[in-house]
C-alpha cells in the first residue's frame, strides 16, 4: 500500500511558478490550490495555499 506525506505551501503571487517548481524538484505533486486566510479581513489581500503530496520513502 502506498503511503503519502502532505505539505501546505503558501504561494506568493509574484513567485508562484518558482515556488511550485522548487517543490516539484523535490518530488512533491500539486494536489490543489485554494484561497488562504485574508490579511486584515480584506479579501484583496488573500494569499493562495498549495496542497502538495509525495510518496513516503
Amino acid at each position: 500500500m502506498t503511503k503519502w506525506e502532505y505539505a501546505t505551501v503558501p504561494l506568493l503571487s509574484h513567485a508562484t511558478k518558482q515556488i511550485l517548481d522548487n517543490w516539484g524538484e523535490d518530488g512533491w505533486d500539486l494536489v490543489s490550490v485554494i484561497p488562504g486566510p485574508s490579511v486584515d479581513g480584506d479579501p484583496r489581500n488573500q494569499q493562495m495555499v498549495a496542497y502538495m503530496k509525495r510518496e513516503k520513502q
